[in-house]
This record gives structure tokens, C-alpha cells and sequence, in this order.
């Protein structure tokens, strides 16, 4: 009986396997790094200046931002539509004498014409919350440059991001 339960849990695991690897499995997704330098600025709102200034981080509303975009791009051939995961590592307030770290893990999706959108998480010294992203990326030549905007909704207020910068094709 135990042969019995174990030869059929070893077919069972086979047949997926099969799938992924047989006849009919697609191609290989391929793989392209695109990252690079980001620089903006960040809106917050009453309540995040405030939550900050409990943290002894005393800013204005508005502050810049640098940083790097860690970015692969999953994509296949004939859709035209790529999945993306992308990490952006920022900081903050340097143009008021403050470093305030920031970073966000997405995952999303890009357009064959540059259009795109990703949903993860983001930690800073105000707090842990999800970020939702949306943008688009201009093509010349080899060089892309993203024009990115997120919002980050949290309880103590909304945070507000601009970024753009640039990557190579490589």
C-alpha cells in the first residue's frame, strides 16, 4: 500500500513538471536589466511632517529625492506586455540637511509603448506601507528615461513621489 501511495504522489508531481518543461511549454522568458539613477521630489502630507517630527525629523512638505532603481524586465517575444520587479532605493531631504531613507519592492507591468504600473511595499522612517506606481518610459536610441508617479496612502497621511532619471539598454 505505502509503493502504492508513493508511486502515485511521484506521477502526480510529474505531470506538472511536464508541463513546465514538455513540447508545448513556452519559451523561455528572457531578461533585461533596467537600472539606473532616479531624482525627484516627494509631497507629504500634515500628517507624515508630523509623524516624522515625532521621529525628530524635522522637515518642510516638499522634498527632494535620489536615489537607484534596481529594475529586471521578465519579457517574451509576442505579447508585447512585460512583467517587472524592481526595487527603489531613495533618499530623502538632502535639500533640507536631512537623510531620510526609503524603499520600495514592486512588482508590475509594462506596455510594448512604455506605459506601466507596480504595487508593493514600502518602508521608511515613517512607517511601512504599500506604494502604488504608475508611468511611462520615452525610448531615443539605447537610452530610456522614466517618468514615474506614487502614492503611498498610510493612516498618519499621503505621500506623493515624482521620479524620472535614465537606464541603458544594455
Amino acid at each position: 500500500m505505502r509503493k502504492t501511495v508513493l508511486a502515485l504522489m511521484f506521477a502526480a508531481s510529474a505531470v506538472p513538471t511536464f508541463a513546465q518543461s514538455g513540447p508545448d511549454a513556452p519559451p523561455p522568458a528572457r531578461e533585461l536589466d533596467l537600472s539606473g539613477p532616479r531624482f525627484g521630489m516627494t509631497m507629504l502630507s500634515d500628517g507624515v511632517v508630523k509623524a516624522l517630527a515625532d521621529r525628530d525629523i524635522a522637515i518642510n512638505s516638499t522634498i527632494s529625492q535620489f536615489g537607484w532603481q534596481f529594475e529586471k524586465q521578465f519579457y517574451t517575444k509576442s505579447s508585447g506586455v512585460t512583467a517587472l520587479n524592481e526595487w527603489v532605493v531613495l533618499v530623502g531631504g538632502l535639500d533640507q540637511s536631512v537623510a531620510i531613507p526609503s524603499v520600495s519592492w514592486l512588482v508590475g507591468l509594462r506596455t510594448k509603448e512604455g506605459a506601466e504600473f507596480g504595487i508593493g511595499p514600502n518602508v521608511t522612517p515613517a512607517g511601512a506601507a504599500l506604494v502604488i506606481a504608475a508611468g511611462v518610459t520615452f525610448r531615443a536610441g539605447v537610452l530610456n528615461v522614466p517618468m514615474n508617479f506614487a502614492v503611498v496612502p498610510t493612516k498618519e497621511g499621503t505621500r506623493v513621489t515624482v521620479l524620472t532619471g535614465f537606464t541603458m539598454r544594455r
